[in-house]
């Protein structure tokens, strides 16, 4: 996998990432709360690392 594609799907999960945000904001999500925070919480560690990984 090269770089390019890498960072196309980096993209791609930034966009998803907002989508939880948006659910996280919803009242009826029960104890998928507790799960979607947990996703939130990975994908920002992973782009954090990506960034540390790329960008420099």
């Amino acid at each position: 996998m090269d770089v390019q594609t890498i960072k196309e799907r980096v993209a791609e999960i930034e966009v998803k990432r907002a989508s939880l945000v948006r659910l996280l904001d919803r009242s009826d999500l029960g104890s998928l709360r507790i799960d979607v925070s947990q996703a939130i919480e990975e994908i920002d560690d992973l782009l954090e690392e990506f960034k540390r990984t790329f960008d420099s």
